[in-house]
């Protein structure tokens, strides 16, 4: 008797893992395994941010990228092609060297900002000077022939240097609460006083450029041990420079003294005039509605004060793995796949914008955007953005995901649209199904997002597959299911701002001719 039981147990048991083996899809079986055991993300990450580098909009590099890209493609079979857009100011970074010469001799940590202007072969050496305490917009006006020939140091300086996080560990609750009191007190007079120059830090510079200042020295602190923001110069003739946080700091306090340092700088660079800009474009052509679209997409330019590496760099590989996956596992998809390389999205969404105005039929045939953009994280939200009905197909997609992947990732449906931010934004705006694939953080808005220190040692490649595997099954699913997703939009909720309801956002056109006066 006990032998029958045993026997209608061990049959049960088999009967149930066959039937649970039949349910196995085998084409996400392959991309699983072709994403675990065929992984390219290592190689393309090193090829993009070690051997390319940084993608500013505008630069040789952003073109090399490009072409690399398309390139890519090719060897794995998938027609690619670069689309141009629009036209960008042209440069070219070359070395920046930033030493003070003055009471003693130190070299310096930091970079000329992008697009700034460059030094004279020999560089600028220059006393420092840093901006008056005033009353009003007159008496700052009258304070501006003291600029001439001097190197003017335009950013508050910190008073510590040590994150938040270092703070809360180590020092007592009455030390910290201090410190926030008096950095607050202290940013506070220094924007009042800015007000009372009656500029700010996009028009500062040309007001100090106009009065005979020969160079731009700040630093913008990413509240992080050794890292700064790195963005665009806003002066035309002379250069300008950002500096970390402890030499700035130090120079600061040496003009307070009354010291007088001077620093002395070699900034190179190359000004190319117009270039144009591109999205980088490839598909897999649907067999079954050639017409109708799944979409992958990640903006491909970056700032250029690191190599671009959690900002935008992962996204591009999400991409460029799942599409490369897709075509092994998946090469007759019943729908086209997509995906989109767009350019300028830092300068707000150009490429993703012009796409969205330059291909209305493409639009009208999407049936599902995937963005991926904020960091190096494995995905652990994914909203409805607005779609009333975005649960009902999104969620049996995202049902077929093996669960050591989902059970990370929280959903809210039906969401609301973006507004900006990154690409995805310009779909919603026209109204297709578009979602972003939003990461954990891994310190990304302090430590890598448009700072100094976002390279490749900074990626983490275990969540980055994870990301792949994700990417490319959601574009399998959305490919294979039968009916065309529904844009029917929710009602959007009052707005806690204006306390007025939320209205769906409107399609922006692009900046076709940036950085060029």
């Amino acid at each position: 008797m006990t032998r029958k039981i045993t026997l209608l147990i061990t049959l049960l048991v088999f009967n149930a893992f066959m039937g649970i083996a039949q349910d196995k899809d085998p084409i996400i079986e392959a991309i699983v395994a072709e994403a675990n055991e065929n992984s390219q993300l290592e190689v393309l990450g090193h090829e993009l941010m070690d051997g390319i580098g940084p993608r500013l909009v505008g630069t040789p590099q952003m073109k090399q990228a490009h072409d690399w890209a398309v390139a890519k493609y090719a060897s794995w079979g998938i027609p690619a092609r670069n689309e141009q857009w629009g036209e960008w100011r042209g440069w070219e970074r070359g070395i920046s060297h930033i030493d003070m010469v003055y009471p003693r001799v130190q070299s310096l940590r930091g970079t000329q900002l992008a697009w700034s202007p460059a030094t004279p072969k020999k560089g600028v050496t220059a006393e420092l000077v840093v901006l008056p305490t005033v009353t009003d917009s007159m008496a700052f006006v009258n304070w501006l022939p003291n600029v001439k020939g001097k190197l003017v140091m335009v950013s508050m300086p910190q008073p510590t240097g040590r994150p938040d996080y270092n703070w809360e560990e180590f020092a007592t609750e009455k030390s910290f609460e201090k410190m926030k009191n008096e950095r607050e007190a202290q940013t506070q007079a220094w924007n009042d006083n800015m007000k009372n120059m009656g500029h700010n830090s996009r028009t500062l510079p040309e007001a100090l450029e106009k009065a005979g200042a020969v160079g731009i020295v700040g630093s913008n602190w990413s509240r992080g041990f050794g890292v700064n923001k790195i963005f665009g110069a806003r002066t035309e003739k002379i250069p300008t420079v950002d500096l970390e946080l402890e030499d700035y700091g130090m120079l600061y306090r040496l003009v307070e003294s009354g010291q007088k340092p001077q620093i002395h700088i070699v900034a190179e660079s190359k000004d190319l005039g117009a270039m144009p800009t591109f999205n980088t474009l490839a598909e897999i052509k649907g067999s079954e509605k050639p017409d109708e679209y799944v979409i992958l997409s990640a903006h491909f330019d970056s700032w250029d004060g690191g190599t671009g590496a959690t900002d935008n760099g992962t996204g591009t590989l999400v991409m460029m793995e799942a599409m490369r996956i897709l075509k092994k596992a998946y090469p007759n998809p019943k729908r086209t796949i997509l995906v989109g390389h767009w350019g300028s999205e830092e300068q707000g969404l150009n490429g993703s914008r012009a796409f969205v105005e330059d291909h209305p039929e493409i639009v009208e045939g999407v049936q599902a955007v995937f963005n991926q953009d904020n960091g190096t994280g494995r995905v652990v939200r994914i909203s409805g953005g607005g779609f009333l009905n975005a649960y009902d197909y999104l969620g049996k997609w995202l049902h077929a995901v093996p669960k050591e992947i989902t059970d990370e990732i929280e959903t809210t449906f039906p969401g609301t649209p973006a507004r900006g931010g990154s690409d995805y934004a310009s779909f919603q705006a026209a109204g297709a199904p578009a979602f972003s694939l939003s990461s954990l953080s891994w310190s990304y808005w302090n430590y890598t997002w448009h700072t100094n220190r976002d390279t490749y040692d900074k990626i983490i490649f275990d969540d980055v597959r994870n990301n792949a595997i994700l990417t490319a099954i959601l574009a399998y699913m959305a490919s294979e299911y039968p009916e065309k997703t529904s844009r029917e939009k929710a009602v959007l909720p009052i707005s806690d701002r204006t306390g007025e309801q939320l209205e769906w956002p409107t399609p922006r056109s692009p900046e076709r001719k940036g950085g060029m006066n």
